[in-house]
């Protein structure tokens, strides 16, 4: 259990391409993901000038340095999805031969620029930002995908421990294959009706539209936890999406005061705020991101100062709290 004074997560959702591949285009969104070459680095020199922590979930494809290691890389069994526009592998005629010539969905490079950094977690987004809970999306193909990634990251000598979920898609049953497969912390939903774990198509205008409104207004409230187990993992669950430069300042200043006003109830009841994005979030107006985030690290500070609230990765909150559960049955 986190101690008095809170704690302060950050979790970033690092996909390149992959992610959006079924939404986006190069056309209408590679500018984001080239600027993830940008945003990483920048978010790196800031988290290491604040010493703070952080959680990348890599999809594991992006462990492969060319197309080669990539599709020697792949399961024996992969997922049946009825969409079949969900499926990174129908991909492979588009897929560049290397970073060099397709940095849109290779990034090797930008990965071990993390590994460099101090007290930052490579965790995982899967192998292929496997859908849970598309239909397809079953628990043998998700057993196979994720001893995919685990062979590939440790091959760059990476364990993992952590695990985010692609776009939230969280089930009982595909959470207890993570533990069989040895990993630890998950990053769990807000707990408010329209933060739910869904298929894509059941996600409706209104579930979106709360979704954005609740990032300038206190709809669902401060959304600070306390790790708990679930299915034999901790549950580090979101808190708030870090959603990037969208409006007029006034707009801003409200966001941020949202997300300030909720690390303070953490600092204060001892819980855990938990925030995250994705690197392709920065990919434009960088800098005008990365200072809004330099903000929310201003307030991280004076937190730390005055309640003792300490940044760690998902990895060191399960840590802790498994201990704390071992410790307290030997009592």
């Amino acid at each position: 259990m986190p101690a008095q004074g809170g704690i302060f997560v950050l979790s970033l959702d690092f996909e390149l391409l992959w992610g959006v591949r079924d939404k986006r285009t190069i056309a209408d969104y590679g500018a984001n993901i080239l600027g993830v070459r940008r945003a990483i680095p920048a978010m790196l020199d800031l988290f290491e000038q604040r010493a703070v922590a952080c959680t990348w979930a890599t999809v594991g494809f992006l462990f492969c340095a060319d197309k080669d290691e990539l599709t020697a890389s792949f399961p024996s069994l992969r997922p049946h999805y009825r969409d079949q526009r969900l499926s990174p592998y129908d991909d492979l005629a588009e897929l560049g031969r290397d970073e060099e010539s397709d940095p849109y969905r290779y990034g090797l490079s930008l990965l071990k620029q993390i590994q460099a950094r101090p007290r930052q977690e490579i965790g995982t987004h899967t192998f292929s930002h496997f859908y849970c809970l598309e239909e397809g999306g079953d628990v043998d193909a998700f057993r196979a995908d994720l001893d995919a990634v685990q062979k590939v990251a440790a091959r760059r000598g990476v364990r993992l421990k952590s695990i985010v979920f692609p776009r939230n898609q969280i089930s009982a049953a595909h959470l207890a294959v993570c533990r069989q497969m040895g990993m630890t912390a998950f990053r769990g939903n807000e707990t408010v009706w329209f933060h739910a774990a869904r298929r894509d198509s059941e996600q409706t205008l209104p579930m979106r539209a709360f979704r954005l409104a609740d990032s300038y207004l206190p709809l669902a409230g401060a959304q600070t936890h306390r790790p708990e187990l679930c299915e034999g993992l901790v549950n580090i669950a979101s808190s708030r999406f870090l959603r990037p430069i969208a409006g007029p300042g006034i707009l801003e200043r409200q966001r941020l005061r949202r997300i300030t006003a909720a690390m303070e109830t953490a600092a204060r009841r001892g819980e855990v705020f938990h925030l995250w994005w994705h690197p392709h979030n920065f990919g434009v107006n960088t800098e005008s991101n990365v200072a809004f985030l330099s903000a929310v690290l201003d307030e991280f500070a004076r937190l730390q100062q005055r309640y003792g609230m300490r940044s760690l990765t998902m990895a060191d909150v399960a840590d802790e709290t498994l201990n704390g559960a071992r410790g307290s049955t030997h009592q």
